[in-house]
């Protein structure tokens, strides 16, 4: 019978397709007793099922090389320590062999033990973390009831409809054949939305009544944009969906036909659109769409899943060739942005800090591990001989810092020309303005600049003191706060005024319900991701940036986010 849930949208997308019901994490299981004689078949069943659990992260992580790979490999890394960690290992086998309890009962057991740690921990971040801890026991659990053919079956033409989805599973789940997925909890604003819209997989969030009002194998009708599901939907519903359908498909069409032409607006007036990077998939990708250059290429996925550090020339290597890659065009390479919330093998970074991400990373590591990040601005600097290259440095609060990086780089700059390295003549150093005192104290020292990238995400985050994975604060957690809008203007008002490039490379820059916000508030340089260039071009296209921008002034007055919003529903 047709009925309508509404959530929020999350990842824009059409989808039709049935159900897959995928109950909460949380294991009922009735407490189940083995002989003594099969004490040894269920530590087997555990530790098959142990591996089974890593190796399917470990082919996940091998399959990331495209699509955000570095976001994803952070939660796959976080997954696989826990998998690895002794305490849960050695927890099951000691259940199992003096408790005598079956696998099932014992990894329950064990679960609930460990979610215990988690909520009696004081900090909010590692208490946050037993979510993640309830993922990783779910794999398991489901590699312990794993037929042989339940991988052959997939999840084809599904839509899934579940609590909760972590982000390590976006790209497996599309890979199944997963068309859209529909979470009863969740916000548009988590790693799991990003990484959706990425991926270009439709994401509904928050119906809340999903899972109680969804049976397996219903047909729904899912709306991303919108956040509406439709369950067995009539043919009205129907012909509504193959009329959208075929209007998207003619819209991508259109857009397509954007890749070669520029990014000005109908008054004339040239905006820069950089892409977002971390793969040699990105980098051609980029080139392919018109983009002005890589505003943001992440090196972290250098030093992720290894043991030891990335030497000087394989560094190098990698630099060189996205250089060439972009063919001329400027390539902006972040210097390493890791700390304790973002898991490594190699030791680099701290294991556990009370508040990572308040702790030790970003620039803050790199100058606490000054050989590391001496190799690697060697490393840049050499790729700078082979194309125009851009260091851009983060978590930047204060001069001093960005004081040290200068002078290092000009060190390092007169010793490998010493050695007979080619440099180039002049190496751009920028800053990432994610920190609030950074946006606040930009005057201070934005004459040792010679561009800026506003990251979003975290400025957002930090300056309102809101988790953007809370599902709590998810009302909280908006770009359209007064407060960012009025840090942004600022911002870019003082890079205009000092003749300073200032870019956004957060999520913002690549939502095209904010484009005109942006090129209000005076932004000409965008970071985005590949996969929103071509509709932000269309939007930029269509604008008057004059008239945009004699409207400011009502945005820059607004006192709210209502007031904010509806300034965006008249531009």
């Amino acid at each position: 019978m047709r009925n309508e849930i509404r959530g929020q949208g999350a990842s824009r997308g059409l989808a039709l397709g049935r159900a897959r019901v995928r109950e909460p994490h949380a294991l009922e299981i009735e407490e189940e007793l083995v002989a003594a004689e099969d004490v040894p078949h269920e530590l087997a069943r555990l530790h098959d099922a142990l591996r089974a659990a890593r190796e399917e992260l470990h082919g996940l992580r091998e399959q990331l090389q495209g699509a955000l790979a570095q976001e994803l490999g952070d939660f796959l890394d976080l997954h696989a320590m826990l998998l690895d960690d002794p305490e849960l290992a050695e927890g099951l086998e000691d259940l199992i062999r003096t408790g005598r309890y079956s696998a099932d009962y014992a990894l329950k057991l064990q679960r609930d033990r460990l979610a215990a740690v988690f909520e009696h921990m004081d900090d909010p971040y590692f208490r946050s973390r037993r979510e993640d801890l309830d993922h990783v026991i779910g794999r398991v659990h489901a590699a312990l009831h794993r037929r042989q053919d339940d991988r052959a079956s997939g999840f084809s033409g599904e839509v899934l409809v579940t609590d909760t989805v972590a982000p390590s599973e976006l790209a497996q789940l599309k890979e199944q054949g997963v068309v859209a997925v529909v979470t009863a909890t969740g916000s548009a604003l988590s790693h799991s939305a990003i990484l959706a819209r990425s991926l270009h997989l439709p994401l509904v969030v928050g119906a809340h009544e999903a899972l109680s009002r969804i049976n397996d194998g219903d047909a729904l009708l899912v709306d991303g944009g919108s956040g509406e599901v439709i369950v067995e939907p009539d043919a009205a519903d129907l012909r509504d969906y193959h009329a959208r359908r075929a209007a998207f498909e003619r819209e991508q069409r259109q857009l397509a036909r954007l890749r070669h032409k520029p990014t000005r607006t109908r008054d004339g007036v040239d905006i820069r659109l950089f892409a977002n990077a971390e793969s040699r998939e990105d980098v051609s990708e980029a080139h392919g769409l018109g983009a002005a250059g890589i505003g943001l290429y992440r090196t972290e996925f250098l030093f992720l899943q290894r043991d030891g550090l990335p030497d000087e020339d394989e560094q190098f290597r990698a630099y060189r060739d996205l250089v060439l890659g972009m063919n001329g065009r400027p390539v902006t390479i972040r210097t390493l942005d890791l700390g304790a919330d973002k898991a490594d093998r190699t030791g680099l970074v701290l294991g556990v800090e009370p508040n990572p991400a308040l702790g030790l990373r970003g620039v803050r590591l790199s100058l606490a591990r000054r050989a590391v990040f001496e190799t690697q601005l060697r490393a840049i600097l050499r790729a700078s001989a082979w194309g125009p290259v851009r260091i851009l440095v983060p978590m930047i609060s204060c001069r001093e810092e960005v004081a040290a990086v200068r002078a290092l780089v000009h060190a390092l700059t007169e010793r490998l020309r010493d050695e007979g390295h080619a440099v180039a003549g002049q190496v751009a150093l920028g800053a990432m303005i994610e920190v609030p005192a950074a946006a606040i104290a930009l005057p201070c020292f934005i004459d040792l600049l010679d561009f800026a990238s506003i990251g979003t995400n975290d400025l957002v985050q930090y300056l309102l003191a809101a988790d953007r994975n809370n599902e709590a604060l998810g009302e909280l957690y908006s770009p359209l706060h007064p407060a960012v809008i009025r840090l942004l203007h600022q911002v870019l008002k003082l890079g205009r005024e000092r003749a300073v490039p200032v870019a956004v490379c957060g999520e913002m820059a690549g939502d095209p319900a904010y484009t005109r916000l942006l090129l209000a508030l005076g932004l000409t340089d965008f970071s985005l991701h590949p996969g929103t260039l071509l509709e932000v071009r269309r939007i930029i296209r269509d604008c008057d940036l004059k008239a945009l921008r004699r409207r400011a002034g009502p945005l820059l007055r607004a006192v709210d986010r209502d007031g904010i919003g509806r300034w965006l529903d008249r531009a």
